[in-house]
């Protein structure tokens, strides 16, 4: 099965509706937590990921915050911001579709959370470090986590040890049979590894290939319907600059 991976679309219908143009040939689509958030259309964002085929949805730290179930002062100032203004632009369909998503989900040899497999909305799987403290808390052979904008692959090198950090390759596909893998397809809403375009994947689950992916997409646009929402400006730039 050819899947489509997307993780952090954060309310930018922009680059998602890119990202759809961009992708072609999937069956199913994973998505990994995240749909609101930072960016001006919450509910249009919702309503299209809702319509994509065989979907899964898992909830992110900000679809959590944006139905009250998290303290805003969590938060930076900026974000709390955004998600004030997004508390008051979703509408309850919205709402009632974010409150029935779960945390995680398994399909065979791939576990699917937001965060990581010890805090699956919350921690942030920033460096080998605490990849490999995480790699003994999944059964599976591959976990797929999003959360962190930024994407990258883990690769145990020892059972229940240390691991390698592997950037990226949007050259060629890579074969991940024989390894256990955390994996992290970046974000598509708004990208932190200094590249502004929108990031997603693309995953055969019979073959166990995957391939990276960027998208370039409109963001003068996006930014201009964040200015119109008067959303925080530093928000509006940063996605120019993909941090």
């Amino acid at each position: 099965m050819r899947v489509l991976i997307l993780s952090d679309i954060h309310a930018n219908r922009v680059a998602l509706e890119a990202v759809l143009a961009d992708a072609s040939g999937y069956e199913a689509v994973w998505c990994l937590g995240d749909l609101v958030g930072y960016g001006p259309d919450p509910n249009e964002c919702v309503e299209q990921v809702r319509s994509l085929p065989q979907l899964t949805c898992l909830v992110g730290n900000h679809d959590k915050a944006v139905l009250g179930e998290v303290d805003l002062g969590v938060f930076n100032f900026d974000a709390s911001l955004a998600l004030r203004w997004t508390r008051k632009a979703v509408s309850e369909e919205t709402l009632d579709y974010l409150r029935r998503l779960p945390e995680w989900e398994q399909f065979g040899e791939f576990t699917l959370v937001h965060g990581s497999p010890r805090e699956p909305v919350w921690e942030y799987i920033l460096d080998r470090f605490i990849a490999r403290e995480n790699f003994p808390l999944f059964k599976t052979a591959y976990c797929l986590v999003g959360h962190t904008h930024t994407p990258v692959i883990y690769r145990e090198t020892v059972p229940s040890g240390d691991c390698l950090e592997e950037p990226p390759s949007y050259a060629r596909p890579r074969a991940l049979n024989g390894q256990r893998l955390i994996i992290n397809p970046g974000s598509v809403g708004q990208p932190r590894d200094s590249n502004p375009q929108a990031a997603y994947a693309l995953l055969d689950t019979e073959a166990l290939v995957w391939e990276h992916r960027r998208v370039p997409y409109d963001v003068l646009e996006t930014q201009r319907r964040m200015r119109a929402a008067q959303l925080p400006e530093r928000l509006v730039q940063r996605l120019a600059l993909g941090w």
